[in-house]
């Protein structure tokens, strides 16, 4: 074999091995700051409708600025608390309707077919008859119209009794009766996290979990309880990329993955 062969041998295998930061945060940073935020990220998290806590979307119509701007992205849908589920009946119901409502939006903002949307699961522990009537069928809707689904849950153990521990990424893959999820986890307890650090991103296994698909190592504002044992925030508790000015809170939450485009929903790969 030549040696000009062997180079570019190595020369193909490197992106396998490569990782890819990427941030995301409720309200959509504004274009100015893309820019500079493109240095430090390779992809951004879109939200498809409201996020945790809000009462609009910031982030609709933007996706072909972003596109544009060098990002790929991590296609995120805000999902139900397990109050609004009331019985595995209606969640299926929610599940459903919700399903629709993701793809109708992935469809109206432009996103093409086989797209990842990450399923946003804020609650933690194991999870209830409920809540996995409700996971699945938006999981099975969701593959059914040509996209792909993915999930967005805690891969820290939660501890459920004196004895028993239980990781939700694990409850929720173990009981997925062999449908097709991808898993986007967080763990922001430092170790196994870097924290608010950009220096080197890790592998997602790094986060504990060897299936994961990406991992979210850093929140804003830092989590007291989880990580606690983080001393790279700012000293307000928030995680600011490189380049920004802790006087403009554009805080973000922090991820890593293998792909610079993990929902691979650019429109030209």
């Amino acid at each position: 074999m030549s040696a000009k062969l062997i180079l570019v041998l190595s020369l193909l295998t490197v992106p396998a091995h490569s990782q890819f930061l990427g941030f995301d945060r409720n309200q959509y940073p504004g274009d100015a700051a893309l820019p500079t935020l493109r240095r430090t990220f390779a992809f951004a998290g879109y939200w498809l409708n409201p996020p945790p806590g809000e009462t609009g979307n910031t982030w609709t119509g933007k996706r072909g600025v972003i596109e544009s701007a060098g990002f790929g992205f991590l296609l995120l849908y805000n999902g139900r608390l397990d109050r609004e589920l009331k019985n595995p009946a209606h969640a299926r119901d929610l599940g459903n309707a919700d399903a629709q409502a993701a793809i109708t939006a992935a469809r109206r903002e432009g996103f093409p077919a086989n797209a990842i949307i990450f399923l946003d699961q804020e609650e933690g522990g194991r999870m209830l008859p409920e809540q996995k009537a409700y996971i699945y069928t938006w999981v099975d809707a969701v593959n059914a119209a040509g996209f792909r689904a993915g999930i967005y849950c805690s891969g820290i153990a939660a501890r459920e009794s004196p004895k028993v521990s239980i990781v939700t990424a694990d409850d929720v893959r173990q009981n997925a009766g062999g449908r097709a999820v991808a898993y986007f986890v967080t763990n922001d307890a430092c170790p196994p996290s870097p924290g608010c650090s950009v220096a080197k991103p890790p592998a997602p296994s790094a986060s504990g979990l060897a299936y994961a698909d990406l991992w979210q190592f850093a929140q804003s504002p830092r989590r007291r309880d989880f990580a606690a044992g983080c001393s790279n925030y700012n000293r307000d508790g928030n995680c600011y990329p490189p380049g920004i000015a802790a006087s403009e809170k554009l805080h973000v939450d922090v991820e890593t993955a293998s792909s610079a485009d993990p929902s691979h929903a650019r429109s030209h790969p």
